[in-house]
């Protein structure tokens, strides 16, 4: 989430006006008639809404204002197409319509191209698990997930990488006065490390594990599990979980060798 201030040029984000129920009635009601004086009110007054929205998302300080625009986008879609009749509360209304406005364009404006269907996905993954903390007070696992959506357990942590923003390889991770070392710099060359005898032996070790052992790799390091949701879901503890697996990667490591 971002938590700084958002400035918007000629406006103090701090005096923004906030309408009531009977006053929004009676705009809208003007609007509608064709008072366009009515519709800047209403926009006006609804501003501390979008930002409301907005700080629900991870932004940059650099597209938060254009982020704000686009929400306004969505607020002012919303005060066109409202309908009074409808007994509906208009913020319940604006809502969907300004959230979406700026779920669009962080996906358009993604500088890594993922598919529309994946970061839906990731969407609906981030919904759920706001809805389902909000109900319960605690972060679903990854098993409800799958199974409340429907996806498979090891999609989730995929999904959810779309959503993250790129790292240039050239970014420095350490500097200690010397020479600065990049994040290059730490990448391995996976193609020579990981060659086709390495990929086999590494396959017949993970067989050669016991059954709780290759359980527990498979779910930390191809699913995504943390020690905590495992230690839930097999009724052990953390701590079990931790020495399982660390038994297990030294049983790999003898295998493979």
């Amino acid at each position: 989430m971002y938590n700084k201030k958002v400035s918007i040029p000629g406006i103090n984000t701090n005096d923004l006006k906030t309408l009531s129920n009977d006053e929004m009635i009676e705009l809208f009601k003007r609007y509608q008639n064709g008072d366009q004086e009515a519709k800047n009110l209403l926009v006006e007054g609804n501003l501390r809404l979008v930002l409301s929205i907005l700080k629900r998302f991870k932004t940059t300080e650099e597209n938060i204002n254009d982020m704000f625009q686009i929400g306004c986008i969505g607020l002012i879609k919303a005060i066109d197409n409202f309908d009074l009749s409808q007994n509906v509360c208009f913020s319940t209304y604006a809502v969907f319509l300004i959230r979406g406005e700026i779920l669009r364009a962080f996906r358009d404006t993604t500088p890594i191209r993922v598919s529309r269907g994946t970061k839906d996905i990731a969407y609906k993954i981030l919904a759920f698990k706001e809805k389902y903390y909000n109900d319960f007070g605690i972060e679903p696992s990854n098993a409800e997930i799958s199974s409340a959506l429907s996806i498979e357990e090891y999609y989730i942590s995929y999904a959810l990488t779309a959503l993250k923003e790129p790292v240039s390889i050239y970014q420095p991770i350490y500097n200690d006065g010397g020479d600065t070392i990049f994040l290059l710099d730490q990448l391995a060359n996976k193609k020579d490390e990981y060659d086709r005898e390495t990929l086999m032996s590494l396959r017949k070790a993970i067989k050669g594990l016991k059954v709780r052992e290759q359980e527990i790799i498979y779910n930390r390091y191809i699913i995504g599990k943390t020690q905590t949701e495992l230690s839930n879901e097999l009724n052990i503890s953390q701590a079990q979980v931790s020495r399982i697996e660390k038994t297990a990667l030294e049983n790999i490591k003898r295998l493979v060798k």
